[in-house]
């Protein structure tokens, strides 16, 4: 199973998405934990959240969602929201684990990469109070596209692209046209041009149309050079 741990909801669809809704078609498990509600955003209601939600994880083909109720705007790494993921890590014990990347402009996305991080060590402790066999993802990978830095790797969304886009979209309290935060969020016509342009880019990197990037902290390791993918000329 892939999961993928956000702050927010639409987060995983702003981020990796894409990647998300290709490991489904290939037959993976897929899933998203959000951490909290979304009830400090400056648009839209939880209730409006958690309809969206649903909706952009049927696009995405996910086959797990759940929200938790850590406070939005105030995550915070304590004991008690280690548990709390831990407790969902076990449940769906997850092969891959996909982390906000460790640095940003907003607390709760560094804040949940540190927490998620430290909340899969602590999941595969025999002694943990909490319910559940342990468990540890073997793989932790970090969703970089906001982040000025050079991914680990890139995943190829060409053939998914237009469904992220879908899925993003289906977040109308936040991306419809509204007077309600103008200021802030982008007008929807833009939109598919942003995220075209983001998604373009990372895909020119690897010679390819659409791309997300992700960083991973350890070396790769490659068994057969002759088979490495991305021409170097």
């Amino acid at each position: 199973m892939i999961l993928a741990i956000a702050a927010h909801r639409d987060d995983v669809e702003q981020t990796c998405g894409g990647t998300l809704l290709k490991m489904a078609e290939r037959g993976h498990q897929t899933g998203i934990l959000d951490l909290t509600q979304g009830e400090m955003g400056t648009r839209g209601t939880p209730e409006d959240r958690a309809r969206e939600a649903a909706e952009a994880a049927r696009i995405l083909k996910i086959g797990f969602r759940e929200a938790l109720d850590i406070p939005d705007g105030r995550i915070e790494n304590t004991w008690e929201n280690r548990l709390k993921i831990a407790r969902v890590i076990r449940r769906q014990r997850p092969r891959v684990l996909i982390l906000p990347y460790w640095q940003g402009r907003h607390p709760d996305h560094y804040t949940a990469s540190i927490l998620g991080y430290e909340a899969a060590f602590l999941s595969g402790l025999k002694k943990l109070p909490i319910e559940g066999e342990p468990h540890r993802p073997y793989k932790i990978v970090y969703a970089s596209l906001y982040q000025d830095v050079r991914p680990s790797f890139v995943v190829d969304i060409s053939d998914q692209f237009e469904a992220r886009l879908q899925a993003l979209l289906a977040y109308r309290s936040q991306y419809a046209d509204q007077n309600t935060g103008s200021g802030l969020f982008p007008a929807e016509k833009e939109i598919r041009t942003r995220l075209e342009t983001m998604a373009g880019f990372y895909g020119l990197l690897a010679g390819m149309k659409y791309a997300e990037p992700f960083v991973q902290k350890e070396v790769g390791l490659v068994e057969d050079v002759t088979a490495i993918p991305v021409s170097s000329i």
